[in-house]
């Protein structure tokens, strides 16, 4: 009996040694290039003019907003603030029970207009559309039915007019250029199809007229530790995947998509909970299929700040809901795996969600039990056990730190030494700590989804910090 569990134990060795090496590899590499890029990027823009092309696209941005009375009208302003020659603004309120669409109707004196919404993606009732122009602007409002996150964004893509558009979350603020950047990839490739952002937490940042006047990590510790995951999330993977056209997510909170192509594809899916994870997968598959020659690209000069929770309970129930939608994205396009069709993007990327994503929670729980069996057996060698994660700590920690201080030196932010002491402290905790604390909601989270997979994320919303 003693022997078979040793075999077993040194088997599971093998395994996490593999599996850790693996994964710490691709964070450093990926980190690494992320990094080196920006820097790169950022020189290149020191040797050229500071003139800037007159071209562009039209542009739809697509807000959709339940119970969100709070934030919607400061995030409505700042989208007017934006550089840019061509874009319309589209709310959709997807049947809220505050006062939502009455504070835009106030706010922004809008009308009541007859409008027909041709419904080239199935989608609710439409109950009444607003208008009214705002610097040039025009602001639509659409009140309807209550039919989910995904059935909003599918009213904004039937009722806007521009050839693309872009959706951005009703807590969510755009920098000045951040519609120039967003669309840059666009220009430069016409086979580009869709373009993500990079997301960062609002929760200590200042906007006047859409540019950062002040930045420091949030007081809340919660909200600081997501400041550094957002960071290290953003710099490493996408950057690196965009490299081989090999991105499955662009974030709900900020992207940009061609429309017809989405209308093309079926437009999201209401039946999954991880709709723009489901439709940027979607967008992969159909192009694939059917021979067509595109890019979905990452840029992170685009940048959208966002409300992140504020409290634990909204994150849990946040993440609950992220890994949800991987699950669903990753089985329903499970065949791509591996397939000639999808080239490199088929196997390093599906195969990174599958192993260091989705599974990994539970790749870790075994882990712990393995740890508690091998005390159990007496076959675990203490003192190498704490070296081994003394040094995977440090490991993380360092790669949290290079993603978070690249991502204040490339943007130009400044921080005081306390923040940046701040942000060494808690990148340990964030590593152990909250990491522990979300591996188990992970874990959880694929019992009982199906009655919830319609319902909107709430969490607690606060004024933006804007002037």
């Amino acid at each position: 009996m003693m022997d078979a569990i040793k075999i077993f134990l040194f088997g599971v060795d093998i395994f996490f040694v593999v599996y850790l090496i693996g994964y710490s590899s691709f964070l450093f590499l990926s980190v690494l290039w992320g990094s080196n890029r920006l820097y790169t990027e950022r020189m290149n823009e020191k040797l050229k003019n500071s003139l800037h092309q007159d071209f562009y696209i039209p542009i739809s941005i697509i807000v959709p907003a339940h119970n969100e009375e709070i934030t919607v009208v400061d995030t409505v302003c700042t989208l007017l603030k934006q550089d840019y020659k061509l874009y319309e603004i589209v709310i959709v309120d997807d049947g809220s029970e505050d006062h939502t669409a009455k504070r835009l109707i106030e706010y922004f004196h809008m009308y009541k207009i007859d409008r027909p919404v041709r419904k080239r993606i199935p989608c609710k009732k439409e109950l009444a559309v607003y208008e009214a122009k705002e610097g040039g602007i025009q602001l639509t409002l659409v009140m309807k039915e209550n039919g989910g996150k995904a059935d909003t964004l599918n009213m904004g893509i039937n009722i806007s007019r521009f050839p693309y558009f872009i959706c951005i979350d009703a807590d969510s603020m755009l920098q000045r250029d951040s519609l120039r950047e967003i669309a840059k990839p666009v220009l430069e490739d016409n086979r580009t199809i869709a373009c993500g952002g990079q997301v960062r937490v609002s929760n200590g940042v200042r906007l006047i007229d859409g540019r950062v006047q002040d930045y420091s990590l949030p007081k809340k510790i919660i909200i600081a530790l997501q400041v550094l995951e957002y960071d290290r999330s953003f710099m490493a993977s996408r950057i690196f995947m965009d490299s081989f056209n090999g991105n499955l997510i662009i974030s709900g909170a900020f992207g940009l998509f061609e429309k017809n192509t989405v209308v093309l594809a079926g437009g999201y899916d209401n039946s999954t909970m991880g709709e723009d994870m489901e439709l940027v997968v979607k967008l992969h598959a159909f192009c694939r299929l059917n021979h067509l020659d595109y890019r979905i690209r990452y840029t992170p000069d685009a940048v959208c700040w966002s409300q992140a929770p504020g409290n634990l309970p909204d994150l849990m129930r946040q993440r609950r809901r992220w890994h949800i939608g991987l699950y669903e994205s990753l089985t329903k396009y499970k065949a791509a795996v591996g397939r000639k069709e999808y080239g490199i993007m088929g196997t390093v990327s599906f195969l990174y969600f599958w192993i260091y994503e989705l599974l990994s929670p539970y790749i870790e729980i075994f882990g712990i039990l393995t740890i508690i069996l091998s005390f159990w057996a007496n076959l675990i060698n203490v003192p190498f056990m704490l070296l081994f994660f003394a040094v995977y700590a440090l490991f993380g920690c360092t790669l949290t730190l290079v993603a978070f201080f690249s991502r204040i030196h490339t943007q130009q932010l400044h921080i005081t030494v306390w923040d940046g002491v701040k942000a060494i402290l808690l990148s340990g905790f964030e590593l152990v700590g909250l990491r522990f604390i979300l591996m188990l909601v992970r874990v959880n989270a694929l019992l009982g989804y199906q009655k919830n997979k319609n319902v909107w994320g709430e969490k607690e919303r606060y004024r933006h910090n804007r002037e």
